[in-house]
C-alpha cells in the first residue's frame, strides 16, 4: 500500500504542505526523490517541467515564503504531477485561496485533465461555486455515492448557475 501511495497518486493538500528553505524547484525534487527517482538530471529535469506547466518557469528558485497563497498552491500541484502518478487527489486545493487564486488553480485542473501525461485530477470540495465549475461531479452523503448530478441536487442549472 505504501508503493501505491508513493508512486501512483499525487496528493494535493489545502495546505501545501511545503518544505520551508527549500525553493520551489527543491520541493518539487524532493518528492521524486522520495518516490525514488534515483537520476539526478532526471529529478530535476522533470521538476522543471512540472513547475513550467504550472506557470511558475519564472519562479522555480524561489522559496515558499516568497510565494503567494496561489504560487505555493501551484507549486503543490507541480510536486503532484512531476511523479507522472495516475491518480491526483486534492483535498480541497482552493480551501486557502482567495477567489481569484482559486479560478487559477481550477482552470490548471482542466488544463491537466485528459493529456496524455496527466490523470485528471480527483478533488472534494463543500464550496458550490468552485465545485459547479466541474465537469463531472458525484455527491457523497454518509460514505455513500448519492448521484452523478451534483449540480441538479444543489439547485444549480446545467451552467451551474443558481436557479
Amino acid at each position: 500500500m505504501v508503493d501505491v501511495r508513493r508512486n501512483q497518486v499525487g496528493w494535493i493538500f489545502r495546505d501545501f504542505h511545503l518544505i520551508d528553505g527549500l525553493s520551489a524547484i527543491d520541493n518539487v525534487a524532493f518528492a521524486l526523490e522520495v518516490a525514488g527517482v534515483s537520476s539526478q538530471r532526471e529529478t530535476e529535469q522533470r521538476a522543471i517541467e512540472a513547475l513550467e506547466r504550472v506557470g511558475l518557469g519564472d519562479r522555480m528558485q524561489f522559496v515558499p515564503e516568497q510565494l503567494s497563497g496561489g504560487q505555493q498552491q501551484r507549486v503543490a500541484i507541480a510536486r503532484a504531477i512531476a511523479g507522472e502518478r495516475r491518480f491526483l487527489l486534492a483535498d480541497e486545493p482552493t480551501g486557502n485561496l482567495d477567489i481569484a487564486s482559486a479560478a487559477e488553480v481550477l482552470d490548471l485542473f482542466k488544463s491537466l485533465c485528459g493529456t496524455k501525461r496527466s490523470p485528471c485530477p480527483s478533488s472534494w470540495s463543500r464550496t458550490i461555486d468552485l465545485a459547479s465549475k466541474a465537469d463531472r461531479m458525484l455527491l457523497l452523503r454518509d460514505g455513500q455515492t448519492v448521484g452523478p448530478r451534483h449540480q441538479e441536487r444543489r439547485g444549480l442549472d446545467e451552467g451551474g448557475e443558481e436557479e
